[in-house]
């Protein structure tokens, strides 16, 4: 399976989401699932980072407990967005996904099940070798979303959840949107023996008592995640947040928030470059940047007291390892506007930026 796919799996704690990445390994195209919106940058970089092209953001559903990350992806990446075609008041949409649909994406794709019940527009994704399922909130891990709102329906759920994912075989591995036990997938055979909702031999009768008399509380974020979800999670006023608000800083993957060097070459006036290298690594090849600060690594800590927070800073060092460290220390110092120079002198000396020689 893998030697085709591309597989992520990715964890929300705010909210327990699982948020899932899937790539063609030949076209590089990918598609994501249940994206949540304050993991974004997280999730853009990795997909950049992995050489993915990101051709649909897809939802299960229209979710209660945390606002979608679609729409942001969509203006990062130019993707469409995927969701049930029976939300018809769900704006920012332009995949509207029906039973029996497919999304392609490369030479893969994924078939679109119906799976209403947990609310009226739920979708399972099943890859096309039937070895995945993406249950969303219908068939989670040893239990099923309740149906207490948003249309939902226990007896209908009972329905989607036999006919439609119990009847893939038993070796489809689950995958569902949320798991509140550090539980990350289980199989078709797992739940139909061990699903203590609707596992076993529980018939419709079972399931639909168990589930009316779940007496759950709604979740914290439900009048704000629906209303923001049924705009494909766009902020009300339609603005993208940003990680910085004075150059185009990136997080990467590892939680790092980087620069171009491009772009701190062109504003050097206006930003202070802290070099961390070590004194004798100065006068190397690769040379230094006009106008930096030097401060060791393994000095900084002592010396903050040194750095002006007028300006940016953009600490730099030879591959932009250590001064990545550098900028964890100095925004855990206080220091609000910092950006690793991505790369590091490395990549400043390929691009043939302005090089200096140490005093």
């Amino acid at each position: 399976m893998f030697d085709k796919l591309i597989f992520r799996q990715l964890f929300d704690a705010a909210s327990s989401t699982y948020t899932y990445l899937l790539g063609d390994v030949q076209s590089r195209q990918a598609v994501i699932i249940d994206p949540v919106f304050e993991q974004h940058l997280r999730d853009r970089a990795l997909i950049e980072e992995l050489g993915l092209v990101l051709a649909v953001a897809l939802d299960t559903h229209c979710h209660a407990d945390h606002v979608s990350g679609a729409w942001l992806m969509q203006q990062a990446t130019g993707c469409r967005i995927g969701v049930s075609r029976r939300y018809d008041t769900l704006q920012g949409a332009d995949l509207r996904l029906d039973h029996g649909d497919r999304v392609v994406f490369g030479d893969s794709c994924l078939e679109v099940r119906a799976t209403p019940g947990h609310t009226d527009g739920c979708l399972t994704y099943v890859t096309a070798d039937h070895a995945m399922a993406f249950t969303g909130d219908a068939l989670l891990i040893r239990a099923a979303g309740r149906c207490d709102f948003q249309q939902g329906s226990a007896a209908t759920l009972y329905h989607s959840i036999t006919e439609q994912i119990f009847s893939l075989p038993d070796e489809c591995l689950v995958f569902p949107a949320h798991d509140y036990n550090g539980r990350t997938m289980s199989s078709v055979r797992e739940e139909k023996e061990y699903n203590p909702r609707i596992g076993g031999r529980a018939n419709e009768r079972d399931f639909v008592g168990f589930m009316e008399n779940l007496q759950l509380p709604h979740p914290k974020q439900i009048a704000v995640a629906v209303p923001a979800n049924l705009r494909s999670g766009s902020p009300e006023d339609g603005k993208v947040p940003c990680p910085a608000d004075w150059g185009p800083v990136r997080q990467s993957y590892a939680g790092l928030l980087e620069i171009e060097p491009e772009w701190v070459a062109e504003h050097l006036g206006e930003v202070l470059v802290l070099d961390v290298r070590q004194s004798d690594e100065l006068a190397d090849r690769l040379g230094c940047i006009a106008g930096a600060q030097f401060i060791p690594l393994s000095e900084l800590q002592q010396r903050l007291g040194e750095i002006a927070p007028e300006r940016p800073i953009i600490p730099v060092c030879h591959s932009g390892m250590r001064s990545g460290q550098a900028t964890v220390i100095l925004r855990q110092a206080g220091f609000p506007r910092v950006a690793n120079l991505r790369g590091g002198m490395l990549m400043w000396s390929q691009l043939g930026l302005p090089l200096v020689r140490a005093d």
